[in-house]
């Protein structure tokens, strides 16, 4: 996956990444340059007493340290340019995918996995990539060119590299091994560390209401504690990298010291070949250690990358047609024919042949128990979710045919819980229609019943708004998402339980002041409330997923014992008639 991954995000970087190579290579040549140099001053400068040899060589030392460090410093910023995009264009990428999931793909991931995935796990592979410009390109060539310098400087101690390389890479990748595992529970426990967090902010006033600040408080040091050990763990395995690597390098460094003093006095080697042996030996060490450091760094990568293309690799269940159709009658004619929803895995379906007609100028009411499929068959209509069987039509056209922007410009929504984004008042109801004026906006509030506290509120529709609209009331924000909706103007409106933080009077209110204002539109209303729905054109009455009742409310009253039980039960006999 992780090769998968990065394929196909950095073939846009092909000239940075060669560019990186280059200046890699050339960088590290000239590393491997300067031992020989210095080699060449101890035993033809120093010994000979040669002053302008020394001169010269270290003038040609400091020239090539010179390009070293331009060709380090280059490859650096084409490195990060490289990883710096790539991590930008996945983010994108998942972005994008995730703005085309329906309501099922986001509970099967849910919110704060899908948060961690598109920062975290991002970070880490981007982390990858930006370390394998700057080390790991570097590594194969330090250590391949430093083991033929060291063995053009002395062939007879060579053989304690073929020594202590080996030792040095069994004893590394050892831990790494072990270190795998691990890193893939980190990437679980900060998922659920997320999800209690999220809960917890989002549900704060439930936690204080019910006086659970110290049970949230132990459950967050749980989840905590346990991404805690789990860290712990991981590291503890990577400190002893280093303590190896430093092992193996004094080990070998004194096992040169030992056998080239003896070639030394024997005639065999010159003190300055030893001194660049000991630098070549440093360095091929140094570059096994950066090898094995980005190994610490592949197995998390790899990790992340899985769950980066888990999402890149879910396709919405909500699939736009091959040829859709993008100008429809603008009459708003809406019908359900048999339709049928079934969750993937669940025991039983949602709905069951729901048939509904409702045509421009009626308002329709949907009613039912909890958890009879009133919410769900709302979200069928702009395709939250797709139906399972039957069809939804608008105008005559099944919406699985129509263009997703056609079909969403031609419905106004109003969530059952409804979300405000933070900005201000007029930003939340421009969502809707962004060249909206404010006068329109204005009118948008007065029908739904808004005007009087946003003109209470510090600069009116310019008021700030938090995220979630958590600094308004829920009927505050009920009566602000309705106008968001109103100010679109669609063919189609869908109320789903929007009226229900209302009282009475403003419900009254507000549909009094809706009627004339969508008198030519379709209406949808999802209710609980007999009074919401009691002087609709028709009503829906669901039971199980099933259709039990359609008509008016006299006419259900007579023919339909499960609304009139629930009308007995929120109205008296005189109130119903």
């Amino acid at each position: 996956m992780l090769t998968r991954l990065l394929r196909a995000y950095l073939r846009r970087y092909k000239p940075q990444l060669i560019a990186v190579l280059v200046l890699q290579a050339a960088q590290t040549i000239a590393a491997l340059y300067l031992p020989s140099l210095n080699a060449d001053i101890i035993d033809k400068g120093v010994a000979r007493g040669n002053t302008g040899y020394i001169w010269s060589t270290g003038g040609l030392m400091l020239g090539i340290t010179l390009v070293q460090i331009v060709c380090a410093a280059s490859a650096v910023y084409f490195g990060a340019k490289a990883a710096m995009g790539f991590g930008r264009d996945v983010r994108s990428g998942i972005f994008h995918q995730v703005s085309d999931f329906s309501a099922r793909e986001m509970g099967q991931f849910g919110a704060s996995s899908l948060i961690t995935r598109i920062t975290n796990d991002v970070q880490q592979v981007q982390m990858l990539v930006l370390m394998t410009c700057t080390l790991l390109v570097a590594a194969p060539i330090t250590a391949i060119g430093g083991v033929f310098m060291a063995i053009r400087e002395d062939g007879g101690l060579s053989w304690i590299l073929t020594v202590s390389v080996p030792v040095l890479v069994v004893g590394i990748l050892s831990v790494v091994r072990k270190m795998v595992p691990q890193f893939r529970k980190m990437q679980e426990r900060i998922d659920t560390v997320n999800r209690v967090l999220r809960e917890q902010i989002t549900g704060m006033r439930v936690v204080r209401a019910f006086v659970r600040e110290p049970a949230e408080a132990r459950r967050f040091g749980q989840v905590n504690g346990e991404l805690t050990n789990t860290a712990l763990v991981a590291g503890r395995l990577q400190a002893f990298m280093f303590p190896i690597v430093i092992l193996v390098l004094n080990s070998s460094s004194v096992a040169v010291l030992w056998f080239g003093s003896g070639r030394i006095d024997k005639g065999q080697m010159q003190i300055g070949a030893l001194i660049a042996f000991l630098s070549y030996l440093a360095q091929i060490i140094m570059a096994v250690m950066m090898a094995t450091f980005m190994v610490i760094l592949v197995p998390r990568a790899a990790v992340c990358a899985e769950r980066i293309v888990a999402v890149l690799d879910t396709p919405s269940s909500v699939v736009r047609a091959e040829v859709p159709i993008t100008e429809v009658l603008a009459s708003g004619t809406l019908e359900l024919r048999n339709v049928g929803f079934h969750y993937p895995g669940a025991e039983a379906p949602v709905l069951t042949n729901v048939s509904l007609l409702a045509e421009p100028g009626q308002v329709t009411a949907i009613i039912g128990s909890t958890g009879s499929g009133k919410t769900t068959l709302l979200s069928l209509i702009p395709r939250l979710f797709d139906a399972t069987s039957g069809s939804v039509l608008v105008d005559g056209v099944d919406v699985r045919d129509l263009d997703p922007d056609t079909l969403w410009g031609r419905i106004g929504l109003v969530p059952q819980r409804p979300y405000l984004f933070s900005g201000t008042v007029a930003s939340n109801l421009r969502f809707a229609d962004p060249n909206a004026t404010d006068d329109e906006l204005w009118a948008a509030l007065d029908i739904a019943q808004a005007t009087d506290f946003v003109r209470a509120m510090p600069g009116d529709l310019q008021a700030t708004i938090a995220q979630g609209g958590s600094n308004v009331s829920g009927g505050q924000r009920q009566r602000l998402a309705i106008a968001r909706a109103l100010v679109r103007k669609p063919e189609i409106y869908l109320f789903d339980d929007s009226f229900s933080a209302l009282d009475l009077a403003t419900d009254a209110r507000l549909r009094a002041a809706l009627a004339p204002h969508t008198a030519d539109a379709t209406v949808i209303i999802v209710a609980q409330r007999v009074s919401t729905i009691i002087t609709a054109d028709q009503i829906l009455v669901l039971e199980d997923g099933r259709s039990v009742g359609l008509g008016t409310h006299s006419e259900l009253l007579e023919n339909c014992p499960t609304y009139r039980e629930i009308v007995e039960s929120q109205m008296t006999a005189d109130e119903a008639a």
